[in-house]
C-alpha cells in the first residue's frame, strides 16, 4: 500500500513524500525506510531503496490512486455528508440503520473507523488521502460494500477525497466555523460544495433546503428536505411526521432530542428510501437507533440531569439550549479550542452566560495556545459576571456538579465523545462521560 505518513509504514509499503503546510515528507524518508518501505516516491534525492523521482509527488499520488482503485469504488455505495453541524450524528444514524436492515455498512469520521464495531480512532474527521483510500479498500475487502463518511471542509479543500465518487452527497447546514483555515465564508462554502461535484452520474444530492446556503449545493438528481417548500417536508417535529412529495404523511417514532436532530433523521430516512427500503421497515428501524456517544448524552444525578454534548460552534450551542425544557436552574462547563477560529469564542460564551445561571469556563484542547489567551478572547464584550474560571477540566466538572440542587441541568460542552485533552504535544487521557460517571458514583 502507498503511505504518506512514515509512522504508518509497514514492511513492503511504498512511501510518498508530500510537501505540506507545516512539514515536508522528504524529511521523513529515512524513517519510512527504517520501518520497511520497499520503495520511495520523491521530488528529489536518491535513497537506499528503489527510488522514483517525479516533478510533483502530490499530483503523482492522485493519479496513482485513481488509476489503481477507482474501479473498486465504482462498485461500492458511498455516502458522503458535509456541513458545519450534524455530520457525525447523521453518519451514525445511517450507519446504524443500514446495518440493522442487513446492509454491511462501515463508517469513517469523527468517531473513528467502524465496521461491526469500532476498529480504530482517526487523527482527523477526514483522514489524509492515503489513509482514506486504505480504509475504503479495507471496507471493500472485508465485505462492507457500503460506506458512510464525513467530508470535512478542510478535507475537501485539501483533496483528501480526490477520485472518490459518491452515490449520495448530503448537505446538513452551514454556520460560522473554521474561518481560521478558510479565511472567508465563501471559501468555506466552496470547499463543502466539492462533495456535490464528486457525485456519480446517477448520484443523488440531499440538501437541507431550510439552510440559506443550500442554493450552492446542486446536482442533477436533487432531493430537498426541511420544514418549508421541499420534497420531504417535516409536518410536526414534536410528534415527528413528514410529508412525502406525493402528499402522503408518515409518522415516525424516535429516541433523539431536539429539533436539530429532526434534520439529521430526515437525511437518514431519505437515504433509506432512495436505497429501496419500505416505509414500514424504515419506521421500524428508526425506533431502535440512537445518537452517538457524547451527543446529548444524559446522566441522571439525584433528580438532576448532566448532559454531555460535543457542541463547539455557536449554532450547535444554540441547538442544545433550545432543546432543554422543564428545569429549575441551568449550569454549563465549557472551554474553547486553541489555535482555532478566535472570532466565535465570545459569541459562544455570550450564548451561555445569557442563558445559564452560571458558566464555568475551563480548558478544551489548547494545542499550542495558552489558556489565558483563549479565556481573554472568550470574555471580550461579556458584561455579566455569572461565570467562574477553572483551568482543570475535571475540577470544573466537579464544581458544576456541586451546584446542582433539584431539577437542575448541567451542560458539559465541547468534547463529547473525545478521550484525550490535547495540550502542546501531550495527549492527556480524559473523557467527560467517564469522569462524570465516576464522580456521581462516589458522591
Amino acid at each position: 500500500m502507498i503511505k504518506s505518513d512514515s509512522r504508518r509504514v509497514r514492511s513492503g509499503d511504498i512511501f510518498i513524500a508530500l510537501k505540506g503546510i507545516k512539514s515536508d515528507g522528504h524529511d521523513y524518508i529515512n524513517d519510512a525506510i527504517s520501518r520497511g518501505a520497499s520503495r520511495v516516491i520523491v521530488e528529489h534525492g536518491n535513497y537506499s531503496v528503489d527510488t522514483l523521482v517525479v516533478p510533483d509527488t502530490r499530483d503523482y499520488l492522485k493519479k496513482y490512486l485513481v488509476s489503481n482503485y477507482s474501479s473498486i469504488f465504482d462498485s461500492m455505495t458511498i455516502i458522503g455528508i458535509t456541513g458545519t453541524n450534524g455530520k457525525t450524528t447523521t453518519s451514525y444514524l445511517i450507519y446504524q440503520s443500514l446495518n440493522k436492515l442487513g446492509v454491511k455498512c462501515s463508517m469513517i469520521g469523527t468517531l473513528g473507523y467502524y465496521k461491526d464495531s469500532k476498529v480504530s480512532d482517526l487523527y482527523n474527521t477526514c483522514p489524509d488521502i492515503c489513509m482514506m483510500y486504505e480504509l475504503l479498500i479495507d471496507s471493500y475487502n472485508s465485505g462492507y460494500k457500503c460506506v458512510v463518511l464525513e467530508a470535512s471542509s478542510q478535507g475537501l479543500a485539501e483533496d483528501r477525497l480526490f477520485g472518490v465518487k459518491f452515490d449520495y452527497s448530503i448537505f446538513t447546514n452551514l454556520t460560522h466555523d473554521h474561518l481560521d483555515y478558510h479565511k472567508s465564508v465563501e471559501n468555506y462554502v466552496m470547499s463543502k460544495r466539492k462533495l456535490f461535484l464528486q457525485l456519480k452520474d446517477s448520484g443523488i444530492g440531499i440538501v437541507n433546503s431550510d439552510d440559506p446556503y443550500s442554493k450552492y449545493f446542486v446536482s442533477n438528481n436533487l432531493v430537498k428536505y426541511g420544514f418549508n417548500n421541499c420534497d420531504y417536508k417535516v409536518v410536526n417535529y414534536t410528534d415527528f411526521s413528514f410529508e412525502f412529495f406525493d402528499g402522503s404523511i408518515h409518522d415516525v417514532k424516535h429516541n433523539l432530542v431536539g429539533k436539530y436532530n429532526i434534520y439529521n433523521l430526515m437525511a437518514c430516512i431519505i437515504v433509506l428510501i432512495k436505497m429501496g427500503f419500505s416505509y414500514d421497515s424504515i419506521i421500524s428501524v428508526i425506533k431502535s437507533i440512537s445518537s452517538p456517544d457524547g451527543r446529548m448524552e444524559v446522566y441522571n444525578y439525584l433528580d438532576n440531569r448532566i448532559i454531555v454534548d460535543y457542541a463547539h460552534t455557536p449554532d450547535a450551542i444554540s441547538n442544545v439550549l433550545s432543546s432543554l425544557h422543564g428545569y429549575n436552574k441551568l449550569y454549563a462547563v465549557f472551554g474553547c479550542t486553541g489555535n482555532r477560529d478566535r472570532y466565535k469564542r465570545p459569541i459562544m460564551t455570550k450564548l451561555l452566560v445569557d442563558n445559564c445561571d452560571r458558566v464555568i469556563i475551563t480548558s478544551d484542547d489548547l494545542y499550542d495556545e495558552s489558556f489565558d489567551s483563549i479565556v481573554n478572547d472568550m470574555l471580550k464584550g461579556i458584561n455579566s459576571h455569572n461565570y467562574s474560571i477553572c483551568f482543570d477540566r475535571g475540577a470544573a466538572i466537579k464544581m458544576g456538579i456541586s451546584l446542582l440542587s433539584s431539577n437542575d441541568i448541567l451542560l458539559v460542552l465541547g468534547k463529547g465523545h473525545e478521550s484525550v485533552i490535547k495540550i502542546g504535544s501531550k495527549r492527556i487521557p480524559f473523557n467527560d462521560g467517564d469522569f462524570i460517571k465516576n464522580v456521581i458514583k462516589n458522591v
